[in-house]
């Protein structure tokens, strides 16, 4: 196969806003669309391959998968190896377990099904996940795995047939990945079948080089179509990098426009035009080369770098670990990928006892990691074991977990048969429970919550996570409230709270209960917060505030635990008013906007003190992750202030 530096410098378009994305740099925040162009690029050149060997008789799957093994397995074996190092020393035992984990997974090429199973690709928690980037390897693997034998096939018994099944399966796959990402996202962007289409467009225009080069050299042989088809490849792709963001649904067909751009960039660049010469600078030549090891190690050094910090790493930090990126990333292309993709280096047989011993090994320590909870018997500094760790970290879910599930009047979710004060909201109204109730054990409580959906009567969030239908679930839940409301004659006050962001940001939609849609902003969600407070003074109960806490986009029980687990002051994970987190201030503002007519309780006002957020009050965590009261902070921030009081009382 004819080498193409144009090619290598596609490759280095993929890595590198792919390594910045996940270094946070925000200008990037398409970089992801990286991972597709590789899909394209691989199906181009390894579909090429195959069929060149087709042709001259010469293909051996054997041999095929002893190439795939050469260019994929040393490396990252190497980069399992030291990451398992760096995670046996850095990381809490609960993040052992899960690394354990996808050590086995890696190392059956199942990680992608695995990450599908634990979460989103957009969770805060992937950041930690020093492994999370292999999905896209096991996804290449798991086609190449398939994709050789159905072409095996159908050389044999219809090789007419191949270019219309290339294009029959990219036509399925596509549309099941426009209706999954809107349907099931986190499936639709890390399995195969909703992602064969983009590796099926590079096998396509492999197909096309090798059997209709006459229809190819027609097109090829205008110069000004060329030079103009290769730079709408290239725009296309810097346009996905630059203006997509995680609120694009995705792999879908907006996949498109960077696929598309790679397949006009493999077909039409050459060093006869302007984008081929640009991509086979010596420097993208030379990113390219290396771009599987820096694809690699970017995520493990990124990763390892947040577990081993407190609070999230600076941009300038992020600035050094990319560049300590590359540099690993030279280093193990040269001393580990080319020699083992030398022949004359290292034998066949030698590459099959390292990948066997090298799975054996993983899986091995996977396995021992996993049943073991993380190596849960070794203890911590001031013996803070797991244990310890994750009943501070436990989800408050207020009275039980079953009330925050929607509307219900069970006996769990409420002290007394006549209930006095209404706890209605999501989780930001379930974590006061423990407080009102250490603040008085006798308070007559009933707790009306579900997740996400806030106090408002008549307006429900929703976006890509959380679609139209779940819109209207939550109004169908709130009109319960107010209905209930409406026919209860006991409750006299209702604690209404809510982090709000979902009803302020901009990557939101407001649902009405008319059926309209509408951009999410501060001006809306006040006027509806208001018409539900003002609604609830109308039925005959007192509406009573509690803001959120302050938060600063840092899991702040994380940093508590770390900070415990290292034997540090828990003062480090204070945090100072000016880094409020841009969401906290958006529901801060709202706060001021009805403060005028309505007791509203400041939880910043009772958390921080000269400008200074604590975290903790003595060894009590406040929080338990990055906004949520912990069970004991909430108690005693509420026996403290005497929640109660503040509720009941005149103000």
């Amino acid at each position: 196969m004819k080498y193409r530096a144009e090619i290598d410098g596609l490759r280095a378009l993929a890595v590198i806003p792919v390594i910045l994305f996940h270094a946070g740099f925000e200008v990037f925040s398409g970089g992801f669309v990286g991972v597709d162009i590789f899909f394209v690029i691989s199906g181009y050149l390894i579909t090429t391959i195959i069929l060149s060997e087709k042709n001259q008789g010469t293909f051996s799957l054997a041999n095929f998968y002893d190439r795939r093994a050469r260019r994929i397995i040393p490396a990252l074996f190497l980069v399992m190896f030291v990451s398992f190092i760096f995670a046996w020393f850095w990381l809490l035992p609960s993040d052992m377990k899960d690394f354990s984990q996808s050590l086995v997974a890696v190392s059956f090429f199942s990680s992608n099904i695995l990450f599908w199973q634990e979460t989103g690709y957009w969770g805060v928690d992937n950041e930690l996940k020093p492994l999370l980037h292999t999905w896209s390897l096991a996804v290449e693997e798991q086609y190449y795995f398939i994709f050789p034998l159905f072409l095996m096939l159908m050389w044999r018994f219809q090789k007419r047939w191949i270019l219309g099944s290339f294009i029959a399966v990219a036509i399925i796959s596509l549309m099941m990945s426009q209706w999954g990402a809107y349907n099931f996202p986190t499936a639709t962007f890390f399995l195969l079948p909703t992602r064969g289409w983009e590796l099926a467009i590079g096998a396509a225009i492999a197909f096309y080089f090798l059997y209709r080069k006459q229809s190819i050299q027609v097109i090829l042989s205008n110069k000004f179509v060329d030079e103009a088809l290769g730079l709408l490849g290239l725009i296309l792709i810097l346009f996905s990098i630059f203006s997509f963001d995680e609120t694009v649904p995705f792999p879908s067909l907006f996949a498109l426009i960077p696929t598309i751009g790679a397949g006009l960039i493999i077909i039409f660049s050459s060093p006869k035009t302007i984008v081929g010469r640009l991509l086979g600078t010596k420097i993208l030549v030379g990113i390219g080369v290396v771009s599987y090891s820096a694809y690699l190690w970017h995520q493990p050094i990124f990763s390892l770098a947040r577990h081993r910090s407190l609070m999230e790493p600076d941009q300038l930090l992020f600035s050094g670990l990319v560049a300590l990126t590359f540099i690993f990333a030279y280093f193990s292309w040269k001393y580990v990928e080319r020699p083992f993709r030398t022949k004359k280096l290292v034998s066949s047989k030698s590459v099959f006892i390292f990948w066997l011993s090298g799975s054996v090994l993983f899986i091995g320590i996977g396995m021992a990691g996993y049943l073991t909870d993380g190596f849960n018997s070794w203890k911590f500094k001031n013996n803070l074991t797991q244990d310890a760790i994750e009943k501070k970290w436990k989800v408050n879910y207020g009275l039980n977990e079953t009330c925050g599930k929607g509307f219900q009047l069970s006996a769990d979710c409420r002290t007394g048969s006549d209930p006095e004060i209404l706890v209605w909201g999501d989780s930001f109204a379930m974590h006061l429970v423990q407080g009102i109730m250490a603040s008085n054990p006798n308070a007559k409580i009933i707790q009306i919550t579900k997740s996400v959906c806030g106090p408002f009567f008549d307006i429900a969030p929703i976006s890509k996570k959380h679609p139209e239908s779940w819109g209207e679930d939550c109004l169908k839940f709130t009109g319960e409230v107010r209905k209930w409301l409406r026919s209860n004659n006991t409750v006299k006050y209702v604690v209404v709270s809510s982090p709000f962001s979902q009803y302020l940001s901009e990557n939101s939609q407001l649902l009405f209960r008319d059926g309209s849609i509408k951009e999410a902003n501060i001006k809306t969600a006040t006027i509806e917060f208001e018409k539900t407070l003002k609604e609830l003074v109308s039925i005959g109960v007192k509406p009573v505030i509690f803001s959120p806490p302050p938060a600063n986009d840092t899991n702040l029980g994380r940093c508590l635990s770390k900070a415990e687990w290292m034997g540090l002051n828990l003062g480090k994970c204070d945090f100072n008013l000016a880094h409020l987190s841009q969401d906290r201030k958006n529901a801060y503002k709202l706060m001021d906007n009805v403060a005028k007519n309505y007791d509203i309780i400041r939880l910043d006002d009772l958390i921080c003190d000269n400008s200074l957020c604590k975290t903790h009050l003595n060894t009590v965590w406040v929080f338990r992750d990055s906004g949520h009261l912990s069970h004991e902070g909430s108690a005693l921030l509420g026996k403290q202030n005497d929640f109660y009081s503040l509720i009941v009382g005149d103000r």
